[in-house]
């Protein structure tokens, strides 16, 4: 499945600034920045589950805003990207 991950974690503290980096590194193992608090990600349920379980532990719901929207498997039809970094083909050739 094809998910969008969007956050904005409250920094004006230090345990806040923690939290915005344990949500980036966390998407980060999923999928790929599209925007500073936006992500892409290619997961199975599986992955699903163990992301959004770890999302959840790592925000502070009463000050911080995490939100998940599923996408469609044929997303290259419902967008236009312009701008300078590329996506990552998730259903290409994977080069270590």
């Amino acid at each position: 499945m094809r998910i969008l991950i969007t956050y904005d974690v409250s920094t004006t503290t230090r345990e806040g600034e923690r939290r915005l980096r344990r949500v980036a590194t966390a998407c980060l193992g999923f999928g790929q920045r599209v925007q500073k608090s936006v992500f892409e990600c290619s997961v199975t349920e599986a992955q699903f589950e163990k992301l959004r379980c770890r999302l959840l532990e790592e925000v502070n719901i009463a000050e911080d805003k995490l939100r998940i929207y599923w996408l469609p498997e044929n997303l290259e039809q419902f967008r236009e990207i312009y701008g300078r970094k590329p996506d990552i083909d998730f259903g290409g050739a994977l080069v270590i």
